[in-house]
């Protein structure tokens, strides 16, 4: 078992270094033409493959760091560069971690790398878990999965939105019920193959921040997979209704259910995300408070500023040591008894959020233009505290695993 350290080791220095090189000089430049534009930057995704950033062998390199550190690492550097263009590169993550959450060894390499494809092709997939009247409330899914044994296929329909990627990737893990008796214990995670009849792209968001970032509602109408498309196979599911059946009679132990094992596998990555955008951040502030000169003298001079930064960088930092510890004990099987992962997912968001704000009172009148980078940091930083569990959520998850009662 690797011990927890917070010196990074001679290859992942150099990994760190190639992924900052590739953020601020390909990624950055890039960021405010594909803000405006609303669209998925394919050349920068396309850039990112041919390096070797956007592919299988990548991800699963950093994923099965034996530190925990790689992925972390890395969301960090790419989202330094641009929320919004980096979650176009690494959205494509959530979906895989579905499948490595919940599917066979047979699934895992047959459909992860179809999610990438090659430098030449590059393709990307979606993870549809979410619903217009089942965000947090997963216990509210409509989305239905019914089996055909006489043709061994499942036949899907529903509507799924805030999908990353939804209706433009190849492939889709959709979350759906089977057995709507036992609440959100009778979901299971699909994957929905390239060009299957009947999924479409719903209504295409416009939105606040991240906007270099796809984000649609994935409509479902009598999409039927393969047996074998049931990540897990089927008798393993039968197997975890069978024991949730049991379990909803006696009110013993609650069963994970397969949204939430996506979740709690990603929780420190979406924290790593804000870190990267608190402290890009919190260098543009502290870059401008020394060169920004008022009354005669740079405002870093003022107590009012320097205290300021000396907070933000203080909060980053925390916000890291917490996303490092959860990502090592996720790598390391030690399990979150305190809610390790949602803690590092909480406070790394609101820090994200407080930072970029705290940018901007720096910068001042620059700071609300788009002629800065940090206005464009605080509307990206919004989604952290929203998605894969709001910080609503997060406490929640803190306070019920804390006491061991079902606060609501």
């Amino acid at each position: 078992m690797a011990e927890f350290t917070l010196e990074l080791n001679d290859d992942q220095k150099q990994v760190k270094e190639w992924l900052h090189g590739f953020a601020a000089d390909v990624i950055r430049p890039a960021a405010s033409e594909w803000d405006e534009r609303e669209e998925t930057p394919w050349p920068v995704i396309q850039e990112a493959a041919k390096v070797g950033i956007y592919s299988l062998d990548f991800y699963a390199q950093q994923f099965f760091d034996p530190t925990g550190l790689g992925i972390p690492m890395a969301m960090e550097e790419l989202f330094w560069g641009d929320a919004g263009i980096a979650l176009s590169i690494v959205g494509t993550g959530l979906a895989a971690v579905g499948v490595l959450a919940n599917g066979t060894e047979e699934q895992i390499g047959t459909w992860i790398p179809q999610m990438y494809g090659d430098a030449d092709d590059v393709k990307v997939a979606a993870f549809c878990s979410s619903e217009p009247d089942a965000g947090s409330d997963v216990a509210s899914m409509r989305t239905r999965a019914v089996y055909d044994e006489a043709k061994d296929e499942w036949v899907l329909n529903g509507t799924k939105t805030w999908a990353t990627n939804g209706g433009i990737a190849g492939v889709h893990v959709v979350v759906a019920v089977v057995d709507p008796g036992i609440g959100s214990k009778g979901h299971a995670s699909f994957i929905v193959p390239p060009n299957t009849p009947g999924l479409s792209q719903g209504q295409k968001f416009k939105k606040h921040g991240i906007r270099a970032s796809h984000t649609a509602e994935v409509v479902l109408e009598d999409v039927r997979v393969p047996g074998h498309c049931l990540l897990g196979g089927k008798q393993k599911l039968d197997e975890r209704l069978a024991r949730a059946r049991e379990r909803a009679k006696s009110g013993g132990e609650r069963v994970k259910n397969a949204a939430m094992a996506t979740f709690e596998a990603s929780r420190p990555a979406v924290g790593a995300m804000a870190v990267g955008t608190a402290r890009a951040a919190y260098e543009v502030a502290l870059d401008y408070a020394k060169t920004r000169s008022q009354f005669g003298r740079p405002i870093i001079d003022n107590q009012g500023i320097a205290f300021q930064l000396a907070d933000m960088r203080t909060r980053i930092d925390a916000a890291r040591l917490l996303v490092w510890r959860a990502s090592w004990m996720a790598t390391t099987g030690k399990p979150f008894t305190s809610a390790e992962g949602s803690m590092s997912k909480l406070y790394a968001s609101e820090t994200a959020r407080d930072v970029t704000a705290q940018a901007i009172q720096i910068l001042g009148g620059n700071g609300f233009t788009r002629e800065y980078p940090v206005e464009r940091m605080h509307r990206d930083a919004a989604i952290y505290t929203i998605f894969e569990g709001t910080s609503e959520i997060q406490r929640l998850v803190i306070a019920r695993t804390l006491s061991g009662m079902p606060i609501r």
